[in-house]
């Protein structure tokens, strides 16, 4: 099988000027690119600070009144994205003199440091700090149906 990954996630805007503005001068996104498709459509997409490589977003506007009633409900006003970090309190601290709405005092759960946000137009973001990177090991079986041992084999190396 091939090797795929998720590459961007669509991020509805209600303007792409704006969307630009608040990703890199509020959150401290990198614009990784901004070309025009049409007279009313750009490919605009941006990426978390110091990771051009990885996940990132493209910023979308929305094209009907569905899509606009979307605009900050994209996980039904549940946690959106989760942007995790190898600076928590420097991050953290910046993003709050920046403005951000903050929904909660910083709190440490057993996987790391964590806070929830709210974005500028209502989505909710994780801001996190693993204590390590953690794996998940899903073995690759022959006839695809893993046997108890083989299973319990592999959840311990987990």
């Amino acid at each position: 099988m091939s090797k795929q990954q998720i590459s961007s996630v669509s991020f509805l805007v209600p303007d792409y000027d704006e969307g630009i503005d608040y990703f890199v001068h509020t959150l401290g996104f990198t614009l990784t690119s901004d070309v025009a498709l049409s007279e009313n459509k750009r490919w605009v997409t941006v990426h978390p600070p110091n990771n051009r490589e990885g996940c990132g977003l493209v910023l979308a506007v929305p094209s009907d009144e569905d899509q606009k009633a979307a605009v900050g409900k994209q996980a039904g006003g549940r946690v959106w994205l989760i942007l995790q970090t190898d600076n928590f309190w420097g991050d953290y601290e910046r993003l709050k003199s920046k403005g951000i709405e903050f929904m909660e005092e910083p709190r440490r759960e057993a996987y790391g440091d964590v806070v929830v946000f709210k974005d500028k137009w209502g989505s909710k973001w994780d801001l996190i700090q693993h204590k390590a990177v953690l794996t998940c090991h899903i073995p690759q079986v022959a006839n695809g149906m893993g046997g108890k041992e083989e299973n319990e084999e592999d959840a311990s190396r987990v």
